[in-house]
């Protein structure tokens, strides 16, 4: 199978991650027969520095050319200081929409051998956190119209609006119910539909498409709420389906609450049809760029997400999972993940350790 694949390391730690994640997919590559063709391409800071922009039209090109698109990380100091619409961060927003990403999906998992990193009591973590955070990305209160700054009766007045159509709910609504079926088939649906029309619209729209989904089991439930039983009773939840505003809340709680972010992936997706974006959750770390310190599990653990939701290639992503899970029971550690007892690694062994477990 021939899988064309465009790489965008980014800023920071990126380049160190996103080539420990090109070590594994090549050993997947090379032991599944598979042809896999890369092309780099730049975004953020990088870009700026090479471009003036954060996205030129040739990262777009590419991407668009490509089955999947690998991100490592964005943005970093350097670039704290120049105009707001040349950000770094205004590159990964601009890829997202360019490819109509409409869909993140970002698991909130302990790993066994990780489970007293995390920050909730044993009792809970032992129950077990596996669950997945589908946040609608396109719409909401992040892109709805109007909004601005504005002077009124002499005074600064700042607003947005939350807006989303059928449509839109549908289709992410369509995306959790179908994750769900090849989970745990249970959905919840989370908004605020007690004091916003915009989230009685929502919780109509989903009550609808569950229809669909007879199989699955749907509860609703309010976002302040949501976030107390994600660390109160996390194991309760299996798939979370919110919009823009909420989920950008919720899955930071979620991924959080595992006690390593340096160990999530995610996944910005559409169609089957269309290129996905996977990316680590974690920032471009300026502080140990360039140092070989990075974690980089969470970019190859984003690969096996590629695999499952861009290629529908479950015994890849598989394999990967296996290896990650292997590296961490016999011990091996980054720095961010280290205790004493284990076996300290670098970025580059880490990888060089996945891929030679594949």
């Amino acid at each position: 199978m021939e899988l064309k694949i465009c790489v965008l390391p980014g800023d920071g730690i990126g380049k160190e991650i996103v080539a420990q994640a090109e070590k594994v997919l090549k050993k997947v590559a090379k032991k599944f027969d598979h042809e896999i063709y890369i092309d780099h391409a730049l975004i953020g800071g990088c870009a700026i520095d090479e471009y003036g922009e954060p996205l030129p039209q040739e990262t777009i090109d590419k991407c668009l050319k490509a089955d999947a698109v690998l991100l490592g990380a964005v943005g970093g100091p350097k670039w704290d200081n120049i105009d707001h619409n040349l950000r770094p961060e205004k590159g990964l927003l601009g890829i997202r929409k360019a490819l109509g990403l409409f869909a993140n999906l970002r698991p909130a998992k302990v790993f066994e051998e990780l489970k007293d990193a995390s920050c909730l009591r044993s009792e809970i973590v032992e129950k077990g956190i596996d669950l997945v955070v589908v946040r609608e990305l396109t719409g909401g209160i992040y892109f709805g119209e109007p909004k601005g700054i504005e002077i009124r009766n002499g005074e600064r007045f700042g607003y947005n609006t939350m807006v989303y159509s059928e449509t839109e709910i549908r289709r992410i609504a369509r995306v959790a119910f179908e994750i769900a079926r090849k989970r745990n088939k249970k959905v919840c649906s989370v908004d605020k539909a007690n004091v916003l029309d915009v989230s009685r619209l929502w919780r109509e729209v989903v009550e609808d498409v569950a229809k669909e989904y007879p199989d699955i089991e749907l509860q609703h439930m309010y976002v302040d709420n949501a976030a107390m039983q994600l660390v109160i009773n996390p194991s309760q939840f299996d798939v979370i389906v919110t919009s823009n505003l909420f989920g950008d809340i919720l899955s930071d709680e979620a991924s959080i609450i595992t006690g390593s972010i340096g160990m999530l992936p995610s996944a910005s997706i559409k169609d089957s049809n269309s290129p996905g974006l996977y990316e680590p959750i974690h920032g471009s770390a300026p502080d140990i760029a360039g140092q070989n310190k990075a974690n980089p599990l969470a970019t190859i653990l984003s690969l096996a997400m590629m695999f499952t939701y861009s290629f529908s290639l479950e015994k890849e992503a598989k394999s990967i999972e296996n290896a990650v899970n292997r590296v961490l029971s016999e011990g091996y550690r980054t720095q961010d993940i280290y205790t004493k007892g284990f076996k300290l690694v670098s970025c580059s062994e880490m990888g060089d350790l996945v891929a030679s477990y594949i």
